[in-house]
């Protein structure tokens, strides 16, 4: 019985001194401590090793590829000509997907054959589905092949090493499963273009197909690889940009405050984006002055027409200058009808050309603010008497809108240097009233460069319906005075009929 008793103490830990029980908690607690850092730092490994895959998406040698991200999201890389970014799902995994070479055969039968094209992109969505699923195996079958390995060499223990192995399994099919879990499929909707401005019109692709059926995934990402296809196999130039029937595009830019860099970006996205008419709400110039008006007549190289209003830099000398120009339209208190489009405008009511180009931090005082209102007013009026229903309504100063709420569907604006997205407070039995105000086309101008950064230069193409109605707009921001690389990002408008109304205030851009 003696040593039957004695065994048991020494099975249970009876009769051992304190010191040594801790020893062995601390003993079982390393163990697992060093358990679970294997099993990550295998699982990161295995990830960042083998976490890649090689497939075909339509007539593309692609490579897709994950990586441990907190953000998520999918990068589809089309060397040279940029990069399409899109919301598509929450991390903690990213998916990069590369367009690299062509098959040449292939590409022979995009060519001899145009309707091949469309072939390939009705297989576009079964090829990404596969690349995934196999991405997918693979990344798990590398995160815990790379963990045994590990854990084998580590404790050389088969106990051990299975846990390993099993935990870096559930740890790496869990994100992966969040990730899935996550997925946003609408996201190819609204994609981000990171690359040169030449190519974002290809690239991106025609808002009216992509607003007309934004539901379907399938189909967006069809279009998708077709736009790209056809790129791709164009030898000497881009593909040419064609309209879709029945939309209206409407440039709208602001505060260029003689930034000449300014022209030349608009006139690149008048050019690649078959822009119908351009708007520009506001302080073309700085101090008004009649040197600065010869500053205008870039206006009349854009042969396209040029609606204007003034701005609280601009005095009367300078919306003389515009009027001059043979394509450009000033509104004060006035309608015009363009490219179908009816717009009614008015100038700012202030002349204050020794002010900042931004607003000041404590906002307006009672008489400006009331000053600013009335001129708001006073265009509502005028909107309200048009004979024709008025589209857009044109008002240099944000804070000039709430009284438009509910006379047209669209107000735009300026003169706060800062992109924005709203709805004005909506009337009872009134239409609802979107407000978009611009950044600074011309980068603030010279105080554009007064920060330790250069301020973007800003700028939105607006797609219209055959009723005259915004369906989509892609808001384009240069890095700023001397960088060459812009971002796009696409909006689209939902039908107000089938719900909520209120797009998605663009992402602040870099």
């Amino acid at each position: 019985m003696d040593g039957h008793d004695e065994n048991t103490r020494q099975r249970t830990g009876e009769g051992r001194p304190p010191g040594r029980k801790w020893v062995g908690t601390l003993r079982r607690l390393g163990v697992v401590l060093a358990i679970l850092a294997i099993s990550l730092t295998g699982a990161l490994l295995g990830v960042l090793a083998g976490g890649q895959v090689d497939t075909d998406i339509g007539p593309f040698r692609a490579r897709m590829a994950l990586t441990p991200a907190l953000s998520g999201g999918t990068t589809v890389d089309i060397p040279p000509l940029g990069a399409l970014l899109l919301d598509s799902h929450d991390g903690p995994a990213h998916l990069d997907v590369e367009l690299g070479a062509l098959d040449q055969g292939r590409v022979e039968a995009l060519i001899d054959d145009p309707a091949s094209i469309n072939r390939a992109s009705q297989s576009a969505v079964e090829d990404v589905r596969n690349g995934v699923f196999r991405l997918g195996l693979r990344t798990v079958g590398a995160a815990v092949l790379v963990t045994l390995i590990l854990a084998g060499l580590a404790f050389r223990d088969a106990r051990r090493t299975a846990w390993a192995g099993g935990l870096a399994l559930v740890v790496t099919a869990g994100s992966l499963g969040v990730a899935a879990s996550t997925l946003r499929p609408q996201s190819i909707e609204e994609p981000r273009y990171e690359g040169l401005l030449v190519n974002a019109p290809a690239i991106v692709g025609d808002a009216r197909r992509i607003a007309n059926d934004y539901t379907k995934y399938a189909e967006q990402l069809q279009r998708l690889v077709g736009n790209v296809s056809q790129l791709y196999t164009t030898v000497s130039a881009l593909p040419v940009y064609e309209p879709a029937p029945n939309t209206t595009r409407v440039l709208h830019v602001s505060d260029m405050h003689l930034n000449p860099t300014g022209w030349q970006l608009i006139r690149t996205v008048v050019e690649q984006f078959d822009i119908d008419v351009v708007i520009d709400t506001g302080d073309i110039t700085d101090w008004g002055s009649e040197p600065e008006a010869n500053y205008v007549g870039s206006i009349g190289l854009l042969k396209k027409p040029y609606v204007y209003i003034r701005g609280n830099h601009d005095s009367g000398r300078t919306a003389a200058a515009v009027a001059r120009q043979p394509n450009a339209i000033v509104l004060d208190n006035t309608t015009t009808t363009v490219a179908g489009l009816t717009i009614a405008g008015i100038g700012d009511p202030r002349f204050t050309p020794d002010k900042s180009t931004a607003p000041a931090a404590g906002g307006l005082d009672r008489p400006t603010a009331d000053q600013v209102i009335t001129t708001g007013e006073k265009l509502a009026t005028t909107v309200r008497e048009s004979p024709t229903p008025v589209n857009i309504a044109l008002v240099h100063d944000p804070a000039s809108a709430g009284p438009l709420s509910g006379t047209c569907p669209l107000v735009l604006s300026g003169h706060t240097h800062n992109r924005q997205v709203s709805k004005l407070p909506q009337q009872d039995g009134k239409m609802p009233t979107q407000l978009l105000v611009q950044g600074s086309t011309g980068g603030a101008g010279l105080r554009g460069l007064e920060g330790e950064e250069p301020t973007p230069l800003s700028m939105s193409v607006l797609y219209f319906d055959e009723n005259k109605l915004l369906q989509a707009y892609d808001d384009i921001t240069v890095g700023g005075t001397g960088q060459a690389q812009v971002n796009l990002e696409r909006r689209v408008v939902p039908d107000p009929k089938a719900g909520a109304n209120v797009p998605v205030t663009p992402t602040p851009t870099r």
